[in-house]
């Protein structure tokens, strides 16, 4: 039985449906050109203005070859071609194309040289179908960002982004597959100054669209940098709405008190590297007691007032099992967990030399993860509640309608590629932890149609905000949304969440750079909880595809500019070139000026003074064993692992190799010194295998087999 005010709701939406209609015919009569914003040198596009890379399938893409690419990037390295070949020839390119077969999306490609690669891009292909059809298009072009993109065919060309990554150091505290970067391994270090990250922050404003809201400091670990809290500070002096560290916990575990300095410096997110509910599910980083350091993190950040977001690593036959665990954790926890990010698993950094076998073995898509969910937790339908994470861009789309055109930041635009991230919304009652999709309850594509003829009529805040509240109300089924919500809780979310009237902040809490204890406290007093969970999933060499480079969101601020995420960590490799025209030091000569920073790996512990935490865990989940399924089917687990059997079984191939040769040498002695053979002359050997066939020849006779065997025992 539904609460009355369900009834009451309905009723209201038929109303909405017949205020809709009135209100689109008006908004279409003498529409507004559209603003030049403060933060941009171009108009705001209308919707019909986007436009869109070829998508579908078949299709041919521009690609790279898996195996040219690191020959070349490794001959940069070395100093044995010029970096600025990458900026002026296609170094590696090579065709792909992206095909269905048996029921799979696939990339397919050919290298003149080292032949055939392919890879799945998709096991579900209407889930496929439906994330590019509801890609609403490319946020506008770059311009006047030459001095930050330029980097051939790898250079972001559209978008104002949505973080900049900035990596504060190449060191870490863990020795973790799989890594990006290949943190600790690579013989030097490559750590920013004050002064390098500084001019990195300001090069990214100073140019338009006024580049991401958000920043991510990175590495390594950043926590590791002796200038992470300063950075922290300069990066929200500057203006940066949201500052962010990409971070495994340890060092916020150790110590509230830091956590506490972070919070005050202006650290507003905490993405925590969380492969799973449990230390079993985390044993593939080899740290002893892990679980217990993100739980100790997340008590120690939520209390300073610093939001934390999990972010899984997923691989297949590693810690897949782990989603559904992931995501009940998160229900069960809505007061502190709000946000949820999974990666499927790149193969870059220390994995870029997997076996095929193991790849296939391992990979993990966003077709997975949306299946996973569904199969683990029973919530959301893949093709209903799953959207690129570029379909939130017409809402982005609206809110700079409304903002107006002296607004000094744009707002958050996950303008990527539909191939790049993925995302469902579930609605969360913090108090009774009901939860349901948003799209169960709402027709997102149907919104989104309509959040664009609003915003494309150009028109003032108050219409543009009545445009937004019809759409939303004549969209929406109460019967299905969470037994306590209210039409009024959605209106209220949409304003929380884009500041659309002015007293947005004062009603919510501030959400900017300014904001205080209070306002943290006031944000998180809101019954419902808008979990977001993410899926977004970085390419590898055998997947790249350059049109999703250059409509990166999240690129890298690096001495060379701002390069995207996935030509930096994979493509042509940025990360190794840039590290080492600009390293810092060698190790050897770190380690003598700055001493060796501590290492967990081998199982080592974290020592914590307390493991005492306030958040609800299933306790079948924690003490749930390791996934065991490559282990059943003989499959390595990691590049360690992987790199530990290739040498164990080419010392097996030389002892057998060995052990033939021994074996070869006795059986001469005995047929020299038992059968009275005359030895082979040097140069007249004859293989056995063709004695008898040749004209004159006799075969040897045949030995007493007996006698033989009891020789080659002794």
């Amino acid at each position: 039985m539904h609460k009355p005010i369900k009834y009451v709701e309905k009723a209201f939406t038929y109303v909405a449906k017949g205020a809709w209609v009135i209100y689109d015919g008006l908004n279409s009569i003498n529409q507004k050109p559209a603003i030049t914003p403060k933060w941009a040198d171009k108009p705001l596009l209308k919707s019909y203005q986007k436009t869109k890379p070829p998508l579908g399938w078949p299709r041919t893409t521009d690609s790279l070859c898996p195996k040219c690419v690191p020959e070349i990037r490794q001959q940069i390295v070395d100093g044995k071609l010029p970096y600025e070949i990458l900026l002026n020839e296609k170094v590696g390119e090579i065709k792909a194309q992206i095909i269905e077969r048996d029921g799979k999306i696939l990339m397919v490609k050919d290298c003149p040289k080292h032949g055939h690669f392919e890879d799945v891009m998709a096991m579900d292909t209407t889930f496929f179908r439906h994330l590019e059809e509801t890609f609403p298009g490319r946020d506008m072009r770059a311009h006047n960002d030459e001095k930050l993109h330029n980097h051939g065919t790898s250079t972001v060309k559209y978008g104002r982004g949505s973080v900049l990554t900035v990596d504060l150091t190449n060191r870490c505290n863990m020795m973790c597959d799989p890594c990006f970067m290949d943190a600790n391994q690579v013989g030097f270090v490559h750590e920013l100054s004050w002064e390098d990250i500084q001019r990195l922050l300001d090069n990214a404003i100073s140019i338009k669209p006024r580049r991401q809201m958000s920043v991510q400091f990175s590495g390594g670990e950043p926590t590791l940098s002796p200038y992470f809290l300063q950075a922290v500070s300069y990066a929200r002096k500057v203006g940066y709405n949201s500052v962010q560290a990409a971070t495994n916990g340890i060092e916020f575990a150790k110590s509230p008190e830091f956590c506490k300095k972070a919070a005050e410096a202006g650290l507003r997110y905490a993405y925590l590297q969380f492969d799973g509910i449990g230390n079993a599910a985390n044993a593939h980083r080899a740290v002893g007691n892990l679980f217990d350091v993100k739980l100790r993190a997340i008590e120690n950040l939520h209390a300073a007032g610093v939001e934390i977001v999990p972010v899984t690593t997923i691989v297949n036959g590693v810690n897949n099992e782990q989603v559904g665990r992931i995501i009940q954790f998160a229900l069960d926890n809505p007061k502190k967990i709000s946000f949820l990010s999974f990666q499927p698993v790149s193969f870059t950094g220390r994995d870029e030399e997997i076996t095929d076998e193991r790849r296939q073995a391992q990979r993990y898509t966003l077709s997975h993860l949306a299946h996973d969910v569904k199969d683990q937790t029973g919530l959301g339908e893949p093709a209903r509640d799953w959207f690129p994470i570029s379909f939130m861009g017409t809402f982005s789309d609206w809110a700079d309608v409304v903002h107006g055109q002296e607004k000094d930041w744009g707002s958050l635009n996950c303008g990527c590629h539909p191939n790049c991230g993925v995302g469902m919304a579930l609605m969360i009652d913090k108090e009774t932890k009901e939860a349901v999709p948003v799209t169960k309850f709402i027709n997102a594509e149907q919104v989104a149609r309509d959040v664009a003829h609003v915003s494309d009529g150009g028109r003032g805040a108050r219409w543009s905000n009545l445009g937004m509240a019809l759409a939303l109300a004549r969209n929406y089924n109460p019967f299905l949304s969470p037994t306590h919500f209210k039409f009024t809780d959605l209106l209220k979310k949409f304003d929380k969440t884009f500041a659309a009237t002015k007293k947005a902040e004062a009603k919510y809490g501030k959400s900017s750079p300014g904001r205080t204890m209070t306002d943290i406290q006031k944000r998180r007093a809101d019954r419902w909880n808008f979990l977001f969970v993410a899926g977004m999933w970085f390419q590898d060499l055998f997947n790249y595809d350059f049109r999703r480079t250059e409509q990166c969101i999240i690129p890298y601020a690096t001495q060379e500019g701002e390069i995207s995420f996935c030509a930096y960590n994979t493509g042509v490799g940025w990360r190794n070139i840039i590290e080492k025209m600009h390293m810092t030091a060698t190790l050897t000569k770190w380690y003598e000026e700055h001493g060796r920073h501590e290492i967990f790996a081998g199982n080592k512990q974290v020592g914590l003074e307390s493991t005492a935490h306030s958040l609800t865990l299933n306790q079948e989940h924690v003490h749930a064993g390791r996934n065991h399924t490559l282990d059943d089917l003989g499959i390595a687990k990691t590049a360690r692992e992987e790199k530990t059997r290739a040498r164990d079984a080419k010392l097996k191939d030389s002892e057998r190799i060995k052990q033939e040769a021994e074996k070869a040498k006795m059986m001469a002695l005995y047929r020299q010194h038992v059968l009275g053979e005359k030895p082979a002359e040097v140069g007249s050997f004859v293989s056995l295998d063709t004695l008898g066939s040749k004209p004159g020849v006799q075969p040897l006779a045949k030995p007493d087999a007996k006698k033989e065997e009891e020789v080659m025992g002794d």
